[in-house]
């Protein structure tokens, strides 16, 4: 029997839950089996872009992901590399994305996994995400667009690709060129053969499904389609269940691994992810995808996550699980929303002058 891909997406959800419970498993911190966010922040202190020795770590998750919908979309046709549509405003609005994702502490990914492992914290950052979300369908609406990507070459389409390939062969070939935590969440991973694997499943997986959860709030809300959504609905209740099994689940909102309980930052920080998310067209996991599609644009936004995250530990603007954010993060936060909105009313404005 074919499958349909209502089907497809709740398989490709529980799929990644198990994967991500697996990887907490073989060493990755607890609700932390994938996070785009947090991954893209160690691999930019590895890199030496940031100074916070505890997350430090060069994560093949992300190399994997990146390289899985790379080779899947050439093998199946769909690598055709386009871009050049606002690519500072996708650099700046990734840039937020990422500072919002560090003052709640994950992407909507992490989210979701962490709602599966018991954390209410999560919930609060979810009614904000959805909360972002509803404000740029708003935009989108009205007619808010970042233009129409044009046809690029192949070579530009692969340089992340290749980027990506270059950076894992020097951090197995040449380990010394990069940081590593000896503490913290940096310091705690899967070896990395399976955490390769792990993204390169993931890649493949969600590329073929097109998993996205900004995509599947905002077609709840513009069309009331709950197809994209029923992806992340296979993660959390996978999530859940491997919590469960493996005895790393905790309800309630204190206690909770790498997380804090300041209720507003949350909401605000996963408000900014939201916002931008859907701004952007999809999540931090859906820009990689695209990325490894071929999409400059996608490229843009993720080197805005990549400098973004390096920013906000070389300012102060993460929070800290003990204390949450701190003041450098809550300015950084409202600047950022500010910006986003700025950005939403001007670029609409500008559209419905032209129609």
């Amino acid at each position: 029997m074919k499958l349909g891909e209502k089907q497809k997406l709740g398989l490709t959800g529980i799929a990644i839950g198990v994967i991500a419970v697996i990887l907490v498993v073989l060493g990755n911190p607890k609700n932390m089996g994938f996070c785009i966010a947090c991954f893209i922040r160690d691999t930019a202190g590895a890199m030496h872009m940031h100074t916070a020795p505890i997350v430090e770590y060069v994560r093949p998750e992300i190399i994997g992901i990146i390289l899985g919908s790379f080779a899947i979309s050439v093998i199946s046709g769909d690598f055709r590399p386009k871009g050049g549509s606002s690519p500072v405003l996708r650099f700046v609005i990734g840039f937020i994305v990422m500072i919002g994702a560090l003052v709640f502490l994950g992407c909507p990914l992490r989210m979701v996994l962490r709602l599966g492992g018991g954390d209410l914290n999560a919930f609060i950052g979810l009614l904000g995400f959805i909360s972002g979300i509803a404000i740029g369908c708003v935009f989108l609406s009205n007619g808010f667009t970042l233009g129409k990507a044009a046809v690029q070459s192949r070579a530009e389409g692969a340089a992340l690709s290749a980027v990506t390939t270059l950076l894992f062969i020097l951090f197995i070939a040449a380990p010394s060129l990069f940081l590593f935590s000896e503490t913290g969440p940096g310091s705690m991973h899967a070896p990395v053969a399976a955490a390769l694997l792990a993204g390169l499943a993931v890649g493949i997986i969600s590329e073929r499904t097109r998993l996205c959860m900004a995509g599947g709030i905002r077609d709840i809300i513009l069309v009331r389609d709950y197809t994209l959504i029923i992806g992340f609905a296979g993660i959390f209740i996978a999530s859940l269940a491997g919590n469960l099994i493996t005895g790393n689940f905790s309800l309630g909102f204190s206690g909770q691994p790498v997380a804090h309980s300041k209720h507003v930052w949350n909401f605000l920080g996963m408000l900014a992810v939201g916002l931008g998310s859907a701004m952007l067209g999809g999540c931090p996991l859906r820009q990689l995808i695209l990325a490894g599609e071929g999409s400059s644009d996608s490229v843009m936004a993720v080197l805005g996550m990549l400098v973004g995250a390096a920013f906000a530990h070389n300012f102060s603007l993460a929070s800290s699980a003990d204390a949450g954010p701190g003041i450098n993060g809550k300015i950084a936060l409202v600047i950022s929303i500010a910006v986003l909105l700025l950005i939403g009313i001007v670029v609409t404005l500008r559209e419905r002058r032209k129609a």
